[in-house]
């Protein structure tokens, strides 16, 4: 059994590779405060790698015998090349790519670490990945000779390193971030090959691989130093929208351009309390409204503001709050409060200005009846009470299209099956037949909603006759439902007109009830189309609908 050496240069070796496994260890109980998830299992992975890496070098220095040291060393190299694809997959999730989750790369990767290790395993057959000899200087140790095979799987794996490198640089430079700290941790990543290149060049150092080390202190700033920038930078690279950056007592910690854009006072205002730089901010992060109406030039924007603490689990860490723009959706609501009003006011005037008369009308008009005396089987008495009835028909069909076409604020979870049944009770069917085929859960406004499977259910009544078989099911194909009858069904032709207003084919009809389903359909945000029914009848599918899982 081999001595081990005492060379204080050995002691050196074997101290920081220790330290090194153990640093990145050691942060591995800290990657639970950054915030996403693919980052994280990245990070996690070159931790545990690049940790195995270290402790396998320390292995290969302090094992007493040949074997034992080819062994570590074999470990060393299997897992080495693990970490490069902990790097990668690390690289990806953090500059917000996608290409560790493609899965034509990862099987690549997982083809290619496969062969790569069936190479090195398998060295003392081939004997063209490395070769050792026993040196004694600086210190005794099994120096290793790398043959072409390993520095074809070097070249490869430097390549593939320099591709994740390119990633977080990109990031790095894109963004108007202070990412100085962690340009630098990255830039210490790969000094250590330098180290390389003096130890497989010179005396001066043993030809060993030293990445672990830059690793080491990479996983040491991130996790014990610079975690909450860590977490800000990957935020800020995500958005394009306005940042501010607060520590864990509200300062002022960083901005980006975007903010000082909007927010001219945050120039040289690092430091400084959120309340103190901006009081408009901090009181719509307290209030129970997010929309913060800035005024730029001679218009407004609106602004959502969000606060994102730094990591998942640990709190106290400080938030970073994000400005996301929604200045067109604010626009475009607010004209819908106008356009509310205005039917407000359109209700208002056909439920008073044309009602009101009609009731007047209609009450002298029986008295008139009663004065003059006049049979009820009068036929132009009837035709007036008729008229009358139909007026005051259409008024109550033209109020409720004037309400139904509001968009929905007020979103519920219905069952399909559920509300079908409720509203085919709240309609006169005689001796029709209604039959659920599947169901669905989704999200509807569940009045307007019952309005329009009633009004459905009421058309194919008034075409397909009392005893009419209505189907309501679940679109296969997309997001959606249908109701269909087996009744004469709707031409062809007409079909892109059945749901205008004041169409009706039927004697006596209002033309709104369809007209009335299309509002409602429009206000969910859903689409709505007509076609035929496996029977021949008529069917209508509404698509577009948020199920709940």
């Amino acid at each position: 059994m081999a001595a081990v050496p005492t060379s204080p240069l050995f002691h050196l070796y074997v101290g920081t590779f220790t330290v090194a496994a153990l640093a990145c260890f050691a942060s591995l109980t800290r990657l639970h405060q950054i915030t996403d998830s693919d980052t994280r299992r990245g990070l996690w992975a070159l931790l545990l790698t690049s940790g195995s890496w270290a402790t396998a070098q320390v292995g290969f220095l302090v094992s007493p015998t040949p074997a034992l040291k080819l062994g570590w060393y074999t470990l060393g190299l299997v897992v080495g090349l693990a970490a490069v694809g902990a790097w990668l997959y690390f690289c990806s999730a953090y500059t917000g790519r996608t290409y560790h989750h493609n899965p034509t790369y990862r099987r690549l990767a997982v083809g290619v670490y496969v062969v790569l290790v069936a190479v090195k395993i398998t060295n003392p057959l081939h004997h063209e990945y490395f070769t050792t000899t026993a040196v004694t200087t600086p210190f005794p140790h099994l120096s290793v000779a790398t043959g072409p095979l390993h520095w074809t799987a070097m070249a490869f794996s430097y390549a593939l390193a320099f591709v994740g490198y390119f990633m977080l640089l990109e990031l790095f430079t894109q963004i108007d971030y202070d990412t100085r700290p962690l340009f630098a941790l990255v830039g210490i990543t790969g000094l250590p090959v330098v180290l390389d290149i003096i130890g497989y060049t010179t005396s001066y150092l043993i030809d060993i691989t030293y990445e672990p080390l830059g690793v080491a202190v990479f996983a040491v700033g991130v996790a014990f130093v610079y975690i909450d920038q860590f977490d800000a930078v990957q935020l800020a690279g995500e958005r394009d929208e306005p940042i501010i950056a607060l520590d864990a007592d509200n300062h002022i910690r960083d901005t980006n351009h975007a903010a000082r854009t909007v927010f001219p006072t945050l120039n040289g205002a690092e430091g400084a309390q959120l309340e103190q730089a901006l009081p408009h901010v901090a009181a719509c992060l307290n209030s129970d409204d997010p929309i913060l109406p800035v005024q730029q030039s001679d218009f407004t924007r609106y602004y959502r503001v969000t606060e994102t603490p730094y990591g998942t689990v640990k709190s106290g860490l400080g938030q970073t709050i994000v400005l996301t723009d929604v200045t067109e959706r604010e626009r475009y609501r607010e004209e819908l409060e106008r356009q509310n009003e205005r039917l407000d006011q359109f209700a208002s005037l056909v439920s008073h200005d044309l009602r009101n008369p009609l009731n007047v009308a209609t009450g002298q008009f029986e008295l008139l009846c009663e004065e003059l005396s006049v049979a009820e089987e009068n036929e132009h008495a009837v035709a007036v009470e008729r008229a009358f009835d139909r007026m005051d028909d259409l008024i109550g069909q033209v109020l409720t299209l004037a309400r139904e076409g509001r968009p929905v604020e007020q979103w519920d979870a219905v069952l399909l099956s559920s509300v079908a049944t409720e509203s085919w009770g709240m309609v006169e069917t005689a001796t029709a037949d209604l039959r659920v085929a599947d169901d669905v859960e989704f999200k509807a406004d569940t009045a307007r909603l019952q309005r329009l499977f009633e009004n459905l259910f009421r058309n194919a009544l008034d075409h397909g006759g009392p005893d009419v078989t209505v189907t309501v099911g679940v679109l296969p194909d997309r997001e959606g439902f249908y109701v269909a009858d087996d009744g004469p069904g709707i031409p062809l032709e007409d079909r892109d007109s059945v749901f205008e207003p004041g169409y009706t084919t039927r004697e006596g009809g209002t033309g709104f009830g369809l007209a009335i389903v299309a509002e409602i359909v429009a206000a969910h945000g859903w689409t709505v189309q007509v076609t035929e029914s496996d029977t021949g009848g008529a069917r209508f599918e509404i698509f577009g609908i948020e199920t709940v899982a």
